[in-house]
């Protein structure tokens, strides 16, 4: 099982480096299953696993060109802020205990994972559908863009700091219909977003969480040596039919993960 799980975090660097998102999405599920760790830890854990490894190819897309700093720093302002508050205050001031109906229970870690298993249904949909600009014109312009920017950072700032994943899956979308990036650029920018949020998101948590800094270190540094491969890769794959293959592959791990958390209710 232990080895098992370090080749899936592998392959989380391995999808960041060739697609700029979608891996992060299933930091979460690989912590919970295949390491035992509890799903609210696990979202903490996935931020900084999540934002090392997308720190770690900034600069190679920096020098190719493939980073828009300025978009970067637009949309990632009100998101870190956001993951931020999400992950210091509401996260914590959630109950443990959401529901409680008679023998019926939902906890804050099942309503988490549930959460993060529509997130991942909503992903692979994304992924598959993948639409693009075709002009490479954004939508819209002027203040309504400047707004619409901020006010996604902050939508996709707070399902962060709930779930624990970088959102590279709406990111880009966003990127390249409202600003009008190509999808190369769009994805490097992706990258030093999360990287930015992720890692500051982390922050929040570290005053009220004992850390198992030797995992956390070991998961990422199999996760860095994946982005590696990844980027590498990303020059000679066609990056747009392996996302749809993934997108196929995140729906089912969506729809597994809804089929676990809800079997542990006597209902199923």
């Amino acid at each position: 099982m232990i080895i098992l799980a370090y080749i899936a975090s592998l392959a989380i660097g391995l999808s960041l480096g060739l697609l700029g998102g979608g891996g992060s999405i299933l930091t979460v599920p690989v912590l919970v299953y295949l390491f035992g760790i509890d799903p609210v830890s696990a979202t903490a854990y996935s931020l900084f696993i999540v934002g090392a490894t997308s720190a770690g190819a900034i600069i190679p897309k920096a020098k190719q060109g493939l980073v828009d700093f300025k978009v970067a720093l637009w949309f990632g302002a009100p998101s870190v802020l956001m993951v931020y508050i999400t992950r210091a205050w509401i996260l914590p001031a959630i109950p443990t205990e959401l529901i409680l109906f008679g023998d019926f229970s939902l906890t804050k870690g099942t309503a988490l994972m549930l959460l993060f298993a529509i997130m991942m249904l909503w992903a692979g949909r994304g992924m598959i559908k993948d639409p693009k600009s075709k002009n490479n014109q954004p939508a819209v312009s002027g203040a309504k863009r400047v707004a619409f920017i901020l006010f996604e950072g902050a939508v996709i700032g707070l399902l962060t700091g709930l779930i624990g994943a970088g959102g590279g899956f709406l990111i880009i979308p966003a990127l390249v219909l409202v600003t009008g990036l190509n999808m190369k650029v769009a994805v490097g920018t992706s990258l030093t977003i999360i990287a930015f949020k992720s890692l500051l998101g982390f922050t929040g948590d570290m005053g009220h969480m004992v850390m198992d800094w030797n995992l956390l270190l070991t998961v990422t540094a199999a996760a860095l040596v994946g982005m590696l491969i990844g980027n590498h890769l990303s020059n000679y794959v066609d990056t747009d039919r392996l996302k749809k293959a993934f997108g196929i592959f995140v729906l089912s791990m969506g729809c597994l993960v809804i089929v676990l958390e809800l079997n542990a209710y006597s209902f199923l």
